[in-house]
């Protein structure tokens, strides 16, 4: 029988996390033997105490295993820590289902991708449709993000993003079942030992990114990566992230997104690639900008070029590339 373990990483979201933890509960997942691992993520107030309250209130025994952190790990190593535990253990699952601590499941989400990734051997992941509580779909799959793609769709120039249809990085939220570079890391199942040899998130991620890189190794040939829209999750975008409707509600991005811009590019495609997007990203901001009266307005977030210059140019062209400071060290500080 397929074993899945489920993991969600929580932090300041208690209400939420129960909610979503209650709806993989509630389902029968096609028989399969399923578990959860739930992450507080060092969260502030008494989350970890709320969670452990329901917990043992509400009968979870050990179908949940609990974590409590002491400090907030980001997304990726959030989730490594119960990828790392769950490698450790005896007999690791078949596949590990990663599901957002503001996102429930809308259907046996679960047993749909668990019914495709058995059905398609050659595919080592799947993703779930994303839709807002109002039932509204968004966008759950991407292309990866590249140079050329950091000017065309930033800019927002309508006849030039038609002209240029595949240099856009999001895809429609209504497209079909198809393979694609990557899915929203809100809700997705990969199968455990691909996970394992990729070796899970990469640590230098704070938060944003971190999917897209896991992806860009897991996708090792055509067709690993699946949108499956059947599986269906509720997601309340942004109430761990300060991100609402797709914007961060400070109208500023946070430096953490900047690293994970910047490393995301080095990472995948090398400093060259990763200076060309640069340029090109803010090349699109500056022609964004200008057109903003003409446009009512502009999406370029406040006081993007300070920080695009502080934490992506500097670094590319005058620092070091890998330099991220969500702790406040660089990477390679934290790995000495």
């Amino acid at each position: 029988m397929t074993r899945i373990s489920v993991i969600i990483v929580n932090y300041g979201t208690a209400d939420l996390v129960i909610d979503s933890v209650e709806s993989v509960l509630a389902q029968d997942h096609g028989g399969r033997t399923v578990d959860v691992h739930l992450i507080d993520n060092g969260s502030p107030g008494d989350d970890a105490a709320r969670l452990a309250e329901a917990h043992e209130a509400r009968g979870w025994g050990g179908r949940v295993t609990l974590y409590a952190e002491r400090e907030n790990h980001g997304f990726g190593r959030g989730n490594n820590v119960a990828l790392r535990a769950i490698a450790a253990a005896p007999a690791p699952p078949d596949f590990v289902f990663l599901l957002n601590p503001d996102a429930r499941l809308a259907n046996d989400a679960i047993a749909i991708l668990a019914d495709f990734l058995e059905r398609h051997p050659d595919a080592v992941a799947a993703g779930a449709a994303v839709q807002r509580p109002d039932g509204t779909k968004v966008t759950a799959a991407f292309r990866f993000p590249s140079p050329m793609r950091e000017f065309i769709g930033p800019v927002g120039i309508g006849a030039l993003q038609a002209l240029f249809p595949r240099q856009q990085v999001a895809l429609a939220p209504d497209i079909a079942r198809q393979p694609v570079d990557w899915v929203t890391g809100a809700a997705f199942m990969a199968r455990f030992d691909a996970m394992a040899r990729a070796g899970f998130f990469d640590p230098d991620f704070f938060l944003y990114f971190e999917e897209t890189e896991l992806m860009w190794r897991l996708n090792e040939k055509p067709g690993a990566v699946w949108y499956v829209p059947e599986a269906r999750v509720e997601h309340v975008a942004g109430a761990a992230t300060g991100m609402k409707g797709g914007r961060h509600v400070s109208r500023a991005l946070p430096v953490y997104w900047y690293d994970s811009w910047r490393l995301y590019h080095v990472k995948t495609r090398g400093v060259g690639a990763a200076r060309a997007a640069a340029l090109l990203r803010l090349t699109a901001a500056a022609a964004s900008r200008a057109l903003g009266p003409l446009r009512g307005g502009s999406d370029v977030p406040a006081h993007f070029f300070r920080d695009f210059g502080r934490n992506v140019l500097h670094p590319l062209f005058l620092g070091d590339p890998l330099m991220a400071r969500p702790d406040g060290k660089t990477i390679r500080q934290r790995r000495a």
